[in-house]
């Protein structure tokens, strides 16, 4: 993958997050992009979300779903810590 697609699924990432965020915000949590690479989207869950028990769900169910949809080129979504 070019330097110019990693840097526009990064930034395609990042919008798409941005809708996400607010519900996050709402349960007292954040999401951070941390990098993409290869296809693999790799976010760390700040705040009620990073200690949350459902914090898979919402990071497989919830934001991966959304990423898989909305991006082209996504595979997989990962926690990092």
């Amino acid at each position: 993958m070019s330097d110019q697609t990693q840097i526009s699924m990064y930034d395609e990432v990042q919008e798409v997050l941005d809708k996400l965020r607010p519900f996050l915000q709402r349960d007292g949590g954040d999401v951070e992009l941390v990098d993409v690479e290869d296809g693999i989207v790799k976010l760390k869950l700040m705040g009620a979300c990073g200690s949350c028990p459902s914090s898979t769900i919402t990071l497989k169910a919830g934001i991966e779903r959304a990423l898989l949809e909305e991006v082209e080129g996504v595979e997989e979504v990962v926690q990092v810590f």
